[in-house]
């Protein structure tokens, strides 16, 4: 049996110390429930989230993720394909590059090792074909 001090689980209930003997399992509860709130909490602070981040039960989710309309779809195919055109008219190694790297979701070092050049070539080749994208749109 472990002792456990009330006023620092319920600080607004407890004003003064009061000691309690809880059983091993019960403190563990304890332990693993401050842990999970703290996780939680650095959860909120790295993403700043000043909102719930759970979705479980679907409520948030659906507010979140709103339904695509038929227009919003065109849309978004057409931007696409936009978009994949504008790829593919890039330089050939530009192209395959930035194909390889955001269509695939190949880190710039497997892109440099499966061409067999350095990381810096690829990582500039990206960057500029990337600055040639924004010129297009």
């Amino acid at each position: 049996m472990k002792k456990v001090n009330l006023r620092d689980l319920y600080p607004d209930v407890y004003k003064n110390d009061y000691f309690v003997e809880v059983t091993e399992d019960v403190l563990e509860t304890i332990r693993a429930a401050e842990r999970a709130e703290a996780a939680y909490d650095r959860r909120m602070y790295r993403y700043k989230a000043y909102y719930s981040l759970d979705c479980d039960n679907g409520i948030e989710n659906a507010i979140l993720m709103k339904p695509q309309t038929p227009e919003m779809l065109l849309e978004e195919k057409q931007l696409r394909e936009q978009l994949y055109a504008a790829v593919m008219a890039l330089p050939e190694k530009q192209a395959k590059r930035i194909y390889a790297r955001y269509y695939l979701g190949m880190r710039v070092s497997e892109i440099a090792t499966a061409e067999g050049v350095d990381q810096s070539r690829v990582r500039d080749s990206i960057r500029r074909g990337l600055k040639q994208l924004a010129k297009y749109f």
